[in-house]
């Protein structure tokens, strides 16, 4: 289990995160919501090794996170964050595979190789393998880290009894209907194989649809933890985002809503990149 413990955080003498205590279970998909500047971001960036708290301490199987080694980490916790700088002439496919390029990987054998293939398949851009990253859309090089993080994970060997964590910061930002589902699928499937899944999402129809557990921060404090039906009513969440928020009302004179695909019990169908 990842977990935080009364965890602060300050910086240049503003207090960002007082006092969270979040445990991030294997199997399950906690999701961060709340508005802007709440803290959530800061909080995925705690939780996964890359800032050190003021106070308090993160955990990682009752093991604080500065205890284990660049290479360990690697191996047990994946990131995809809010966005990702990279002007290499890599492929799609070369990418993907930094996911395994680290110590303790097999690079070089067919399980990396397979691991990268299989990930580029699992967010529908296996046609695009030979693409330059440069040249892709702003959602497929989303989609590309997304498939970078999951090889990683793939690649890796656990240990019996260890957790294994997979963070992502508004995984899908710039994504259409049929690829939100697709990611969310994916993740969907990561909690089935044991993996402890945390995500920041803005868009509360998709955390509602695909979390085990809320999670609010609003100022810098969990404002509410529990199931979707639990955190999303209309007293919490217009406290928390400052305005008038009414829950599963339809909009006024008929106006139509369009709500993501999100049945991911039944089969996605491929999407070929474009």
């Amino acid at each position: 289990m990842l977990e935080a413990r009364a965890l602060s955080y300050v910086i240049d003498g503003h207090t960002l995160l007082t006092g969270i205590d979040l445990a991030v279970r294997p199997g399950r998909i906690t999701v961060l919501i709340g508005p802007n500047g709440a803290g959530k971001s800061t909080l995925l960036r705690l939780l996964s090794g890359e800032l050190r708290p003021t106070r308090g301490a993160v955990l990682l199987d009752a093991r604080a996170l500065p205890a284990l080694s660049a290479a360990e980490l690697a191996r047990r916790r994946a990131v995809v964050p809010q966005s990702s700088a990279l002007s290499f002439p890599f492929t799609a496919y070369e990418v993907v595979m930094l996911g395994v390029s680290v110590p303790g990987f097999d690079t070089a054998g067919e399980k990396a190789h397979a691991a990268g293939l299989n990930a580029l398949d699992a967010v529908g851009l296996r046609p695009l393998a030979n693409r330059l990253y440069v040249h892709l859309s702003g959602g497929e090089r989303q989609r590309v880290h997304f498939a970078r993080a999951l090889s990683q994970l793939s690649a890796s060997v656990s240990r019996p009894g260890e957790t294994r964590c997979f963070l992502l910061d508004e995984p899908t930002a710039s994504l259409d209907l049929a690829h939100q589902a697709i990611v969310l699928a994916a993740l969907r499937a990561q909690a089935r194989a044991g993996v402890a899944v945390l995500a920041v999402l803005h868009d509360l129809n998709l955390a509602a649809c695909i979390a085990d557990e809320l999670v609010l921060l609003e100022r810098g404090r969990v404002g509410a933890t529990g199931t979707p039906a639990d955190v999303l009513n209309d007293e919490t969440l217009s406290a928390a985002y400052g305005c008038r928020i009414q829950t599963n009302r339809a909009p006024p004179d008929g106006q139509p809503f369009v709500l993501p695909p999100a049945a991911f019990e039944r089969p996605i169908p491929e999407i070929s990149g474009t």
